[in-house]
C-alpha cells in the first residue's frame, strides 16, 4: 500500500465511480443498460481501468448484486475495489463518503466519475489527470462550451469537507465556493458530458457508438 508523502504532491490519484443510484428518472438500472454489446457501467469501469488512475472505487448500491454478475471477471481486477453503499437512498453524499473513506488515507488526490457517462474514455481521464497534477490548484473542472462537466478531481485539502457533505448532492458546491482554487480544463468534446437520463439520452449514445466516436477525444491545448 502507498503511503501518502506530502512531498511527493498530488499523485498519485485514485479513481471513485459513483453508480449506487436507483435511476429514478430513468424507470429502470441505467448501470446495467446495454446497447450494441456494450454495458453503461462496463464503458465508465473500463476508461477508469485503461487510464493512468492508481486505483479504481466502484461504488454500487441499487441492484448491486445484477451489476457484480454484469460486470463478471472485471470484479476481480487488482487495482478495483468495490463498495456496496446500502443507504443509497440517502442521496449521492453517501457515495461519496463512501468511496472517499477507501482510499483517503493513501492517495493525495481523488477523481470521481458518474457510473452514467459512458463517453468518458481513458484519454480524457489521462488528459484531465495530467492538467491537474502539473498545476498549483486543487480542484480541476472540464469546460466545454462554457459548461462545467465530469469527471473532476479534488487534492486531499478538501477531504474533511467532502466527507461531511450530506443529502442527494455531490461536491459541486465546493466548486462554486473556492473557484479560486478551481483549475478549469477546456476541452473541445461536448460528448464527454453525456448523462444517460432519458430515452433519447441513449439513442445517443447508441449513435455515438455506431460511429465509434467514444473513442475520439480532443482537448483545447
Amino acid at each position: 500500500m502507498q503511503i501518502y508523502n506530502p512531498m511527493t504532491g498530488k499523485k498519485p490519484t485514485a479513481g471513485i465511480i459513483l453508480a449506487a443510484g436507483m435511476s429514478k428518472r430513468f424507470g429502470r438500472p441505467k448501470q446495467l443498460l446495454r446497447v450494441k454489446g456494450h454495458c453503461l457501467i462496463e464503458q465508465v469501469l473500463d476508461a477508469s481501468l485503461d487510464s493512468r488512475l492508481d486505483c479504481v472505487v466502484l461504488v454500487l448500491g441499487y441492484r448491486s448484486e445484477d451489476i457484480l454478475h454484469a460486470l463478471g471477471e472485471r470484479v476481480n481486477t487488482p487495482r478495483l475495489q468495490v463498495v456496496i453503499n446500502h443507504r443509497y437512498r440517502e442521496g449521492q453524499s453517501r457515495s461519496l463518503c463512501l468511496g472517499l473513506a477507501q482510499v483517503k488515507e493513501t492517495y493525495p488526490s481523488v477523481m470521481f466519475l458518474l457510473g452514467d457517462q459512458p463517453m468518458v474514455n481513458s484519454a480524457a481521464i489521462d488528459y484531465l489527470l495530467e492538467r491537474f497534477w502539473n498545476s498549483e490548484k486543487d480542484m480541476c473542472v472540464p469546460v466545454c462550451g462554457g459548461k462545467r462537466g465530469n469527471p473532476t478531481i479534488f487534492s486531499r485539502d478538501f477531504y474533511d469537507t467532502i466527507m461531511n457533505i450530506k443529502g442527494d448532492v455531490g461536491a459541486r458546491t465546493l466548486i462554486e465556493t473556492y473557484p479560486e482554487r478551481v483549475l478549469y480544463t477546456p476541452i473541445d468534446n461536448r460528448n464527454l458530458f453525456l448523462d444517460i437520463d432519458t430515452e433519447a439520452d441513449l439513442r445517443t449514445w447508441e449513435s455515438l457508438l455506431s460511429r465509434k466516436i467514444h473513442k475520439k477525444f480532443k482537448p483545447i491545448l
